[in-house]
């Protein structure tokens, strides 16, 4: 899959990588991080710009995300009349996506980045169920992307002339991500805690002024 990739955008260059990414956001069983790292491998063997291939890479990833999430929000269950959306979201894995939006809440729009199979269904059902404003969607996937497309076309970047090291380090990549993205999740939602929790005290501290004859 890596060999082909290259040689796809080797001869496309970034209207290739764009566009396949873009696809992988409609579902097309196509990883995303193969696509980035084969991305960065271009750059590193003198085909493209990285710094370039990073901004294509975020922006392919994000335009495949949005299409999905306002097909659904467009057409809601209507969506389903169609057969590549009703065989991306199957009753089982609809059931899973409600699963993990119990667990994570509107969260779940930075997490599906990281959960393969599912991150399609994700957005569609989000736009479906309106579960999550656009502005939220964005902004939460934004910043996922803004983690993983850096590191993954970096080290297809790094890794061009060094296969061996390149499929050794692909493993370790998806560590390297998961522990980043979580350490940024921890850090994003402790600072919302913290600002709801300041806010909720100078509302009592307010309520017990107003008490006070």
């Amino acid at each position: 899959m890596l060999d082909f990739l290259v040689s796809l955008f080797t001869q496309n260059g970034y209207a290739a990588v764009f566009i396949v990414l873009m696809i992988c956001g409609f579902g097309l069983p196509i990883p995303e991080d193969i696509t980035l790292v084969a991305g960065g491998v271009i750059a590193g063997l003198g085909y493209a710009n990285v710094h370039l291939m990073v901004a294509i890479g975020i922006v392919g990833i994000l335009a495949g995300d949005v299409l999905m999430f306002v097909l659904g929000r467009h057409y809601g269950e209507r969506a389903l009349r169609l057969r590549w959306v009703a065989y991306l979201l199957t009753p089982r894995r609809y059931a899973m996506v409600q699963a993990k939006f119990s667990r994570f809440g509107n969260r779940l729009m930075f997490v599906a980045r990281f959960l393969p199979g599912l991150r399609s269904p994700i957005y569609l059902t989000a736009g479906m169920t309106r579960r999550v404003s656009f502005m939220q969607f964005f902004l939460l996937d934004a910043l996922a992307a803004l983690i993983s497309a850096p590191i993954w076309v970096y080290l297809g970047y790094y890794g061009a002339q060094n296969h061996e090291w390149l499929l050794k380090w692909l493993d370790r990549g998806k560590v390297i991500v998961l522990v980043v993205a979580a350490i940024i999740l921890a850090v994003v939602v402790r600072y919302f805690w913290r600002r709801s929790s300041r806010r909720r005290t100078l509302l009592r501290l307010r309520q017990s002024r107003r008490r006070i004859p």
